[in-house]
C-alpha cells in the first residue's frame, strides 16, 4: 500500500512539474521585460534630474564666483578713483599749472613718479588746459608722455565738460589697454588743466586666470575690455553694426583690433540657466559652459563668467543614475528572489519529507561527532589546567629558590650584623653585674636599656630574615616604597658596607605607596642591588645609588652603578631565561624580577654603557 502511494505521488509530481516549469518560464519573461523597462525609465529620469541639478549647482557657484570677481574689480576701481580727486586739490599741481616753471614741473614729475608704487597705477600725468601733457610719472622713460597732445582723447574732453571722466582704451604710445580716470583742475580764474590716472588690470586678470572659470568684462556695446584670456581682449560678444565700426576706429579706442566675435555660442535660444558652447584659447574643440552675467557696480560694464559644465554634468548624471540603480536594484532583486523562491517551493514540496529524514540522520551523526569532540576537549582542558598548575608551582618554586639564594648570599653579612650587638650585649651584661655589686642602680638601668635596644635590633633582623624566607606571600595591595627600600638595605647593608666604596640611598616619604607585595618587591630590589654589587666588585671608587622618582600615576625605583656595563650580546636578550654573563649564574634572577614586576602591572627598563648600568622599575602608584 505504501509503495503504491509513493508511485502515485511520483506520477502526480511528473504531471505537475511541466506546468510549474511553464509557469516559471512565463514569469521570468514578464519579469525580465518589466525589469528592462524600469531600468531604462529610471536611467532616463536620472539623466534629466542629474543634468538639471548639475546646471543649478553650477549656476549658483558661477554666480557667486562672478559676484566675487565683480567686487574685486570694483575694489580696484574705487581705490584708483580717489587718486585723481586728491591730486586735483594738490597745491603743487595747481602751482605748476599756474606758473609753468620748470622747477615746479620737475617737482610734480617726481611726486607723480613716487605715487606709482604705492597706488599700483600704470601712469599718472598732468594735462594743461589745451590737453598737452606737462608732467608725467614716466617722465624719465623713453615713452614719456610729457609734451604729447591728448586733446583728442575722450577722457580729456569729457573731463572738461563734466569735471570728471572714465574711458577704457588702448594707449596711443604704450599700446597697452587700460582705464583712464580723469578729473578737471580749476583755479581762481577757471580751468587750469586735467589730471589723468591710467589703471591697467594685469594683476586682476592674472588672479582670474588662476581660476578654472573664464571671466571677462564687456562694455555696453558688447566689446571685451578685461578678460582672463588676453586673446579675447577687444573681441565682441556679437557682431558690431557697420555704422558703429567707423566711429570706433576713428577714436583709436581699440587701435587696430579686429573686433571679431567671440567664440561663445548659446546652446539654446532660451535656456535657464544660460548654456553656451565656447572654444577656449589653446583648445581645438568646443566645450559646454554655464554663463552668468553680473553688473559691475558703479560702471556701465557687465562681468560674464563661464563655468565648465561637461565634467560636472557627466558626474552628476552618473551619480543620479547610480542612485537610481541603487534604489531600483534591491526592489528588482527582492522581486527576483521572491519569484525564485516561489519556483523552488513548488518544486521542493515533494522532497521535503526525504530531506527531513536525511537531516535527522546527519544531525544524529553530527551530534555523536560533537559529543566525541566535546569529550576530547574536556580531557585536553583538564590536561592544560594541570600543566598550568604545574607551571605556576614551578614559577613559585623558582621565585622561592631565588629568594633563598639571596638569603644564602647575605647570610655572612647578616651574621656579622648580629654578632656585633650580641658582643655588645655580653659587655653590657658584665658591666651591669659589676655596677649591681657596687649597688650603682642608675648605670645598671642604662646598661639594661642598651641591652633591650640591641635585642630589638637583633629581633628586627631575624624577623626580616624569617619573613623574607617564607614561601607563601600575601596578596598584592598598597605597599610603602620606603619599607621596600629599608627592608632590602637591612638584609644587604652589612655586605655593602664591607665591599662597596660608596652607596647612596634616597628613601621616599611613607605615604608614597605602590601596588604590590612588600616581600616580592624586596626580592626584586635585592636582585638588582646584588647585580650592581657584583658589577662594581673589585673596581676602584665603586659607587651604587638607590633612588626614586614620582610621576603622575607611577613610582620609578632606580638602581644604578658605575660598573663596566652589560655586554651587548647579553643586553639583547637580558630578560631571557639562562642568559647570563656570570660563570656560576643561572640567568634566572632578572627573569624572575621581570615576571614579578609585570604581575603588578609594571615594567623594567635598562640603560647600560661603559660608564655604568641603570635599572628603572616602573610601578603603579596608589594614592
Amino acid at each position: 500500500m505504501h509503495k503504491s502511494d509513493m508511485e502515485r505521488s511520483v506520477e502526480k509530481d511528473a504531471d505537475i512539474l511541466p506546468m510549474v516549469a511553464g509557469s516559471s518560464a512565463i514569469s521570468k519573461l514578464i519579469y525580465g521585460a518589466l525589469a528592462v523597462f524600469l531600468i531604462l525609465g529610471a536611467l532616463l529620469a536620472a539623466n534629466d534630474y542629474g543634468r538639471n541639478r548639475a546646471y543649478q549647482t553650477l549656476e549658483t557657484r558661477a554666480t557667486s564666483a562672478a559676484e566675487l570677481n565683480a567686487v574685486l574689480l570694483r575694489t580696484v576701481l574705487e581705490k584708483q578713483r580717489s587718486l585723481p580727486f586728491v591730486l586735483s586739490q594738490d597745491r603743487d599741481l595747481i602751482s605748476a599749472l599756474t606758473s609753468r616753471s620748470e622747477s615746479m614741473l620737475h617737482l610734480v614729475d617726481r611726486k607723480l613718479e613716487s605715487l606709482i608704487e604705492g597706488t599700483h597705477a600704470s601712469v599718472i600725468y598732468l594735462l594743461d588746459a589745451k590737453g598737452t601733457a606737462l608732467s608725467a610719472s614716466n617722465w624719465q622713460e623713453p615713452t614719456s608722455f610729457v609734451g604729447i597732445d591728448y586733446s583728442f582723447r575722450p577722457y580729456y574732453l569729457r573731463a572738461l565738460a563734466s569735471g570728471s571722466a572714465e574711458h577704457y582704451a588702448l594707449g596711443t604710445i604704450s599700446k597697452r589697454p587700460g582705464l583712464y580716470i580723469s578729473r578737471r583742475i580749476d583755479g581762481p580764474s577757471g580751468l587750469l588743466g586735467v589730471i589723468v590716472v591710467k589703471v591697467e588690470f594685469d594683476e586682476l586678470e592674472a588672479d582670474w586666470r588662476k581660476s578654472s572659470d573664464p571671466s571677462y568684462v564687456i562694455d555696453p556695446r558688447g566689446i571685451v575690455l578685461i578678460t582672463s584670456f588676453p586673446e579675447w581682449r577687444f573681441m565682441a560678444q556679437a557682431p558690431i553694426p557697420a555704422d558703429q565700426v567707423g566711429p570706433i576706429r576713428e577714436s583709436l579706442q581699440f587701435g587696430a583690433a579686429p573686433l571679431a566675435p567671440l567664440s561663445v555660442t548659446p546652446a539654446f535660444t532660451q535656456s535657464s540657466p544660460d548654456r553656451v558652447t565656447a572654444q577656449l584659447p589653446g583648445s581645438n574643440q568646443d566645450a559646454e559652459f554655464i554663463r552668468v552675467r553680473v553688473p559691475v557696480p558703479t560702471t556701465s560694464w557687465s562681468l560674464q563668467l563661464l563655468a565648465p559644465a561637461g565634467a560636472a554634468v557627466t558626474e552628476s548624471i552618473r551619480s543620479a543614475q547610480l542612485a537610481a540603480l541603487a534604489v531600483l536594484a534591491p526592489i528588482l532583486g527582492f522581486t527576483a528572489f521572491f519569484l525564485y523562491r516561489r519556483g523552488r517551493a513548488l518544486r521542493r514540496l515533494h522532497y521535503q519529507e526525504q530531506a527531513r529524514l536525511e537531516l535527522e540522520r546527519r544531525v544524529a551523526e553530527r551530534t555523536e561527532a560533537l559529543s566525541t569532540a566535546h569529550a576530547e576537549l574536556v580531557m585536553q582542558a583538564e590536561e592544560r589546567q594541570k600543566t598550568e598548575n604545574k607551571l605556576q608551582t614551578v614559577q613559585q618554586e623558582l621565585v622561592q629558590a631565588n629568594r633563598l639564594a639571596i638569603l644564602g648570599q647575605v647570610t655572612a653579612g647578616v651574621a656579622h650584623e648580629i654578632n656585633q650587638p650580641v658582643a655588645a650585649i655580653r659587655s653590657y651584661a658584665d658591666n651591669a653585674k659589676t655596677f649591681l655589686s657596687r649597688n650603682q642602680m642608675e648605670p645598671v638601668k642604662e646598661n639594661l636599656s642598651a641591652i633591650a635596644g640591641l635585642t630589638e635590633r637583633i629581633g628586627s633582623i631575624t624577623d626580616e630574615l624569617r619573613t623574607f624566607s617564607r614561601k607563601g606571600t600575601s596578596d598584592a595591595g598598597p605597599t610603602a616604597v620606603s619599607d621596600v627600600i629599608e627592608g632590602a638595605l637591612l638584609l644587604l647593608g652589612s655586605r655593602f658596607r664591607q665591599t662597596v666604596g660608596k652607596i647612596t640611598t634616597e628613601t621616599p616619604p611613607v605615604d608614597v605607596k605602590v601596588h604590590g607585595n612588600r616581600i616580592r618587591l624586596e626580592q626584586v630590589l635585592i636582585n638588582l642591588m646584588q647585580n650592581a654589587l657584583e658589577a662594581t666588585e673589585g673596581g676602584p671608587s665603586s659607587r651604587i645609588s638607590v633612588g626614586y622618582a614620582l610621576a603622575d600615576d607611577e613610582v620609578q625605583l632606580t638602581v644604578a652603578d658605575n660598573g663596566p656595563g652589560i655586554p651587548p650580546e647579553i643586553m639583547q636578550a637580558l630578560f631571557t631565561p639562562f642568559n647570563t654573563s656570570k660563570d656560576r649564574g643561572l640567568g634566572l634572577g632578572l627573569v624572575i624580577c621581570h615576571d614579578i614586576v609585570a604581575e603588578y602591572g609594571g615594567r623594567i627598563e635598562v640603560e647600560s654603557s661603559n660608564a655604568g648600568t641603570k635599572f628603572t622599575v616602573h610601578l603603579k602608584r596608589v594614592v
